[in-house]
């Protein structure tokens, strides 16, 4: 019997799971984006890095502010 509730979550978590990719190519075009304006040093690459993961809290906190 507990097998069956292992299998229904799994089987939940794999229907709702399609939007990952999308996010990544998000990550990815942001880190290229990022990684093209901080080029000029160690550190400046590690912000721009930061800045790349985090870039979805701030395009839904300035989606936030939009007028409504």
């Amino acid at each position: 019997m507990a097998t069956d509730g292992k299998d229904r979550a799994s089987t939940r978590v794999t229907r709702t799971g399609g939007a990952g990719g999308i996010w990544f190519l998000g990550f990815l075009g942001a880190l290229v984006y990022y990684l093209h304006v901080h080029s000029g040093s160690f550190w400046l690459v590690v912000l721009g890095f930061m800045k790349a993961v985090v870039w979805p809290a701030m395009v839904v906190y300035h989606v936030l502010q939009l007028p409504v």
